[in-house]
């Protein structure tokens, strides 16, 4: 039940990234010229690295997951056996990858403003930072999760079908929210 609520729920966001992509492409159909003018500003080199960290934490919560429906809450041997990682370390890693893709799109945001390139300045400003933004917001949103889930498997005294869903329900959130990221990524660095 919790899985098909999580589903129908992400639908929902599904629906308000495309009001934002539509209004993204309506925007910049009006104003090329502000576009061109603006993308030139991009680090596509640092926000390439910055999407790759994010994607290759899909694959690491994913194999936390699995972790997690094995039932290995946490690792068998040495931390430098990542083969006997359990759900612990794979999702402690996912969070580290996000928390670093965060700190890029600080660091992005801060060279942006630099450069004078902010929310209030275009319309290009408000939309680079309202569909990064809200992206970051979901993102900061499933770090909050994974500290949850990681915390409830540090309480819990017997690893439960409960937990291993909830593992999975947070990985549905966050493999949406990097495919989302995928988009956006293409949208803004690529098609300049």
């Amino acid at each position: 039940m919790v899985s098909v609520g999580t589903i129908i729920w992400l639908s929902s966001e599904l629906m308000f990234f495309a009001a934002l992509f539509a209004s993204y492409f309506t925007i910049r159909a009006v104003s090329p010229d502000l576009w061109a003018q603006n993308t030139q500003h991009l680090n596509v080199p640092f926000a390439t690295v910055n999407t790759t960290i994010l994607v290759l934490s899909s694959l690491t919560c994913q194999l936390g997951v699995f972790a997690a429906e094995r039932g290995q809450v946490g690792r068998t041997g040495s931390v430098w056996n990542v083969k006997g990682w359990g759900l612990r370390e794979w999702f402690i890693l996912t969070y580290v990858m996000g928390a670093i893709f965060i700190g890029g799109q600080a660091t992005e945001y801060a060279e942006l403003v630099r450069e004078g390139i902010t929310i209030q300045d275009s319309a290009y400003g408000t939309m680079f930072y309202l569909t990064t933004g809200f992206h970051g917001i979901h993102v900061t949103g499933g770090l909050i999760a994974f500290l949850f889930v990681l915390g409830r498997t540090y309480v819990a005294r017997k690893f439960t079908h409960e937990q291993a869903v909830s593992a999975i329900v947070v990985s549905y959130y966050w493999h949406f929210v990097d495919v989302v990221w995928i988009g956006l990524f293409a949208t803004i660095y690529l098609v300049q």
